[in-house]
């Protein structure tokens, strides 16, 4: 996520090169190649960055994120933004480790990102106002759509489009082992495959009408089709997908507490 971000920036000329400095725990390797691709910033030395910073960016892992903030939280400033990808950490839980009055926007994005694609939802801390929005929403236009929802929403956003993406990947594998088993060959299967969720994808965008609408105009009376969804139904796909979407959200909310 945190490439995705920098790249979506750079490639969008939000900022510039020399205007974004990354660091992280120890992972010298993983600093270099950021350095090397990107030609940004990279340093250990967290006074300097943090204190000359106007927006720190926190992506970490969510179990992390005490070591992380307390580590910079001396050199935090009230008038900075802090704009957090944690999935499950609430703002609240970031300015008390801060220790400040500081500006905390979260934001749930999606791994598709990487790919400009991403579903964005951002939620706004006790002290964040609506330009702190603007600067968040601007950012993250750059690597996708942005909405803004209830921090209370947001577990169930991380459940639904933050790991959505895992939901349709999943499905792609099922669909690609059921045209293998039906003999088809694996390069043809993927690129169908591919341009049929990439079709379908374009027409619930487009068309006024309900999913359920249009699923049921492509489902014939005692066809292809009918005999498929049927097998769906009394595997309960829909049930599953909506116990999937459910235990993700909750989980979002235990990371929360821990």
């Amino acid at each position: 996520m945190t490439e995705a971000i920098i790249s979506g920036m750079l490639q969008k000329e939000l900022f510039t090169p020399s205007q974004i400095t990354v660091t992280n725990r120890s992972d010298q390797e993983r600093l270099s190649y950021f350095e090397k691709k990107y030609k940004i910033n990279v340093t250990y030395d967290t006074k300097p960055l943090i204190e000359e910073a106007d927006i720190i960016i926190l992506a970490m892992k969510p179990k992390d994120v005490a070591q992380g903030v307390m580590k910079i939280a001396p050199y935090v400033r009230e008038n900075q933004l802090i704009l957090s990808v944690l999935a499950g950490v609430s703002t609240n839980t970031i300015t008390k480790l801060v220790g400040k009055d500081v500006a905390v926007i979260r934001a749930m994005p999606n791994t598709s990102a990487t790919i400009g694609k991403s579903a964005t939802a951002l939620s706004l801390g006790e002290f964040a106002n609506g330009k702190h929005l603007q600067i968040a929403k601007t950012l993250f236009e750059t690597v996708g759509i942005v909405t803004t929802v209830e921090e209370h929403d947001l577990h169930a956003v991380t459940g639904l489009s933050g790991s959505g993406p895992a939901y349709v990947y999943y499905l792609v594998e099922a669909m690609e082992k059921a045209a293998s088993e039906v003999g088809l060959d694996q390069d043809v299967a993927k690129e169908l495959i591919l341009q049929t969720i990439i079709g379908a994808a374009e027409m619930l965008k487009t068309s006024p009408k309900q999913p359920s609408l249009l699923r049921k105009e492509v489902t014939s009376p005692g066809g292809t089709t009918e005999a498929g969804i049927k097998v769906l139904e009394q595997y309960k796909y829909q049930d599953a997908m909506v116990s999937c979407i459910k235990r993700a959200t909750e989980r979002s909310s235990e990371l929360g507490s821990t």
